[in-house]
């Protein structure tokens, strides 16, 4: 004990209990832990002040971008090292010094700056860095800063150079100008492997009217010598009886008759070869022109006759089609859809020998539709969600490239419309929606 500590004795005849003498003592010692505390709490927040000064240090440091903040006067708090490599100020010539004088264009920042800290609304605009090699555009977002009263204790800069924007947003262009250029080609390819698969169908289609043509030109042909013998003989001034005798040696009654049937048949046979050229220019059209309105049924019924005609196994081709189904769009891209869609289907029940493919269409709700449904053994939930992923496919290697739905997915969204799988009934049924036409009906 100290001199200057009072005694027992001395506390009491100073009014002093040792109660109260007790209590004294606890609250100096709550008070000496407290203090303790506190500076333990101190000292660790210190630590973690520390650190988040050395890792905005760092940030500031390794950004390439420029980051300034700014205090509300206008004068700089902080800023990035890409702002003194830019300008070739050092630190003390910018740090405290108003921030306007980094830019080559004061006035518009100091006017950004004011409404920004006025309004504590964000903004963004182009300036102009006051660098060392001449005027830096920037493309600039200037941020206000808040206390802890939420009032404006400044703004925060944050800027890119706008060369370096235009450069990534022109190597973005390149990159969705090469994407669409593969999209475009896939389509492409997927077209021809699917004209490909129809190349015997197309041959046998036209050899038939083709031949009846030749044939019809071999027998015009000795109809044309017959007739040629007998007006050589009226030029040279042949009686009467000798032409009717003639007339009847030649049978010229009845290949006058057989001339007709000739003639009607060659036609007949051009117009079979006409139309099978004009369904391959709607098959080959690469689908690039504008759109149009057109029928989306006779679509249906050309895509599923085409595809009939290059299957060598027997399916029963059902048409529940209405007179006239209108709808929007590029008929060469629908008609791959569609070809697409019956061959799968011809695909799914090539085992059965009740095989049987139905195409249906219609108009609701704004839109026109087509169904193409078959009766095989339908789709697997598991494989369900994956119809429409690229490259997936469930048939064997080499017979299906996995593209087919995808694209004609993709095709369906590019024309506003939809493709999707119909759940309900037999086997696997498609469902293409597509804007409708205004003659719709």
């Amino acid at each position: 004990m100290s001199k200057h500590d009072p005694t027992p004795e001395a506390a009491a005849h100073a009014g002093f209990s040792d109660h109260a003498w007790g209590e004294v003592l606890r609250a100096v010692d709550d008070t000496y832990s407290a203090l303790i505390r506190n500076q333990s709490e101190l000292e660790a927040r210190n630590r973690e002040l520390e650190e988040l000064r050395a890792v905005m240090a760092s940030l500031l440091a390794s950004s390439t971008d420029v980051h300034v903040v700014i205090g509300r006067s206008g004068t700089v708090v902080e800023l990035s090292q890409s702002v003194l490599d830019l300008t070739g100020r050092p630190r003390k010539a910018v740090v405290g010094k108003p921030a306007a004088g980094l830019f080559a264009d004061p006035e518009r920042f100091d006017a950004a700056l004011e409404r920004v800290i006025f309004d504590r609304a964000p903004t963004t605009l182009e300036l102009s860095l006051a660098a060392a090699d001449g005027p830096q555009p920037l493309d600039v977002s200037l941020s206000p800063r808040l206390d802890d009263r939420m009032r404006s204790a400044g703004a925060v800069l944050s800027g890119r150079p706008v060369g370096e924007l235009r450069r990534a947003f022109a190597d973005l262009e390149e990159s969705h100008a090469q994407l669409k250029q593969a999209q475009t080609q896939l389509v492409h390819n997927e077209k021809l492997a699917s004209l490909g698969r129809l190349l015997a169908g197309v041959a046998h289609e036209l050899n038939n009217p083709i031949s009846f043509v030749y044939a019809n030109a071999h027998a015009l042909e000795r109809y044309a010598g017959k007739f040629e013998t007998y007006f050589e003989r009226v030029a040279a001034g042949a009686d009467r009886p000798e032409l009717v005798r003639l007339r009847e040696e030649l049978k010229l009654d009845r290949e006058l008759r057989n001339l007709r049937h000739a003639i009607d048949g060659a036609r007949d046979g051009a117009a079979r070869v006409r139309d099978i050229v004009e369904d391959l220019r709607r098959l080959s059209s690469d689908g690039t022109g504008e759109v149009v309105e057109f029928d989306l049924a006779e679509a249906g019924r050309i895509g599923a006759s085409w595809v009939q005609r290059g299957t060598k196994q027997g399916v029963d081709l059902v048409f529940d089609l209405p007179g006239e189904v209108m709808a929007r769009g590029r008929p060469g891209h629908v008609q791959q859809v569609i070809m697409n869609l019956v061959q799968n289907a011809v695909d799914a029940v090539a085992e059965r020998a009740d095989a049987q493919v139905r195409l249906s269409a219609g108009v609701a709700d704004g839109a026109a539709w087509l169904e193409v449904r078959d009766n095989g053994p339908g789709i697997p939930a598991d494989v369900a969600a994956h119809i429409f992923d690229p490259f997936f496919t469930t048939k064997p290697v080499g017979q299906g490239t996995g593209l087919g739905l995808a694209i004609s997915h993709k095709i369906a969204e590019e024309h506003g419309g939809d493709l999707r799988l119909v759940g309900g009934g037999a086997g696997t049924c498609f469902r293409l929606d597509l804007p409708r036409g205004g003659g719709a009906r």
